[in-house]
């Protein structure tokens, strides 16, 4: 099976050498310097290794985090794994939290990148075959959690972003046990 990999980050130099230590685990390594035109190719891909932050002096990872959102919600069963220079305990598990497969920190040890990306792109093939992805059951609990999250825990700007109602998104909780 052939593996594709997209390396995302506006560091040249990270780019070429992610790309680098990637080149043997993957059949074919793309790169993009932004997250531009990046969701829309979601689908191409077997694995994201996508940086937090894009802007210069960024260290809250909200650029990464709302990537990480828009390329789940264009292929539920994509896996990511997020990386940052800035990073910090709370912010990998909130990462983890919004479903990202794993978590760098940048300078990274090559075979852990290996490995990571490497982990998830099986993840990512295991999803489509089970057709997992999908699930609507499962695609709408992931969007509840992810709206509540986003929202933290706001149920009024969660069912607002969801399109529903309050009663609505409460009966949807609910059936799903949040």
């Amino acid at each position: 099976m052939a593996t594709n990999l997209l390396i995302v980050d506006d560091d040249p130099d990270v780019l070429k050498a992610a790309a680098s230590a990637l080149a043997r685990a993957a059949d074919r390594v793309d790169t993009a310097p932004s997250p531009e035109g990046v969701v829309e190719r979601a689908h191409l891909y077997d694995a994201v290794l996508l940086d937090m932050n894009f802007a210069t002096g960024a260290r809250d990872g909200a650029a990464g985090l709302d990537t990480l959102d828009r390329l789940q919600a264009a292929d539920p069963a994509l896996s990511v794994v997020l990386m940052t220079t800035y990073g910090g305990v709370s912010l990998a598990v909130q990462a983890l939290k919004r479903g990202a497969a794993d978590f760098i920190l940048k300078p990274w040890r090559n075979e852990g990148l290996v490995e990571a990306m490497t982990t998830a792109a099986a993840l990512t093939a295991e999803r489509r075959a089970s057709g997992k992805a999908l699930n609507l059951d499962d695609l709408e609990r992931r969007a509840i959690v992810r709206a509540l999250s986003l929202y933290e825990g706001n149920v009024s700007h969660a069912a607002q972003a969801l399109g529903l109602t309050r009663p609505a998104l409460y009966r949807r909780m609910e059936r799903h046990g949040l």
